[in-house]
């Protein structure tokens, strides 16, 4: 039987430590790496290739969606399941297009998370039945299923890393050194996010990141 290797993303550790113990209680899954944020998530993934990474979506430094983007990109053999709190119709479409295939609810996790993870292995696709619910509707409502290009289309990839760290509370300086750029250049990001966005303080920028999902109030 083939080990099933699965990465965990949380920047809770009793989270983290759940989930590991209800995934290992499965013969032949092996919880290989652990991560405490997006970027940490990337990085372990790119070094470890996990078959599955569960990812939740709030977490410090970047977030799960960006971090989902940026494991499509950079090992796309990795299957994502994003496990969050977080069930509104604008997540799991933000989701779907970071490329996840799978979304389980916390609150669903110990009736979901396994199935959820096996389906994934397989190559197939899992949803929490309210999630399934709510993408089942948007299309007998008369919908595509597409996401729908909001403001954060406007922003580069970057552009959605300094706002997440911006609106966590870090300071151009704090930027720079985080993504290892110069000051001037975190100070040129900050300039054109806040012309793309047509926000005027950087409580306007926390309140989009708020509304967006990028951090958590």
């Amino acid at each position: 039987m083939k080990t099933v290797r699965i990465l965990v993303a949380d920047d809770h550790e009793i989270v983290r430590r759940g989930v590991k113990a209800l995934l290992e209680a499965r013969s032949g899954w092996e919880v290989c790496d652990e991560a405490v944020d997006g970027r940490e998530a990337v990085e372990k993934t790119v070094r470890s290739r996990p078959d599955v990474v569960i990812l939740d979506i709030g977490m410090p430094g970047l977030n799960g969606l960006e971090a989902a983007r940026r494991i499509r990109k950079e090992a796309p053999a990795s299957q994502i399941l994003i496990l969050t709190m977080h069930d509104s119709e604008q997540v799991v479409q933000e989701v779907l297009a970071a490329g996840a295939r799978g979304y389980v609810l916390k609150s669903d996790a110990g009736r979901d998370l396994v199935q959820a993870v096996e389906a994934l292995s397989n190559h197939k696709t899992f949803f929490t039945p309210s999630v399934t619910e709510m993408v089942l509707q948007t299309y007998l409502g008369g919908g595509t299923g597409a996401v729908e290009p909001g403001e954060s289309a406007l922003l580069t990839p970057r552009e959605r890393e300094v706002i997440q760290l911006l609106a966590e509370g870090r300071s151009n300086k704090e930027v720079a050194d985080l993504l290892r750029i110069s000051v001037r250049t975190a100070e040129t990001h900050r300039t054109n996010i806040m012309r793309k966005l047509d926000c005027h303080s950087l409580s306007d920028l926390t309140r989009y990141a708020i509304r967006n999902n990028i951090i958590n109030p």
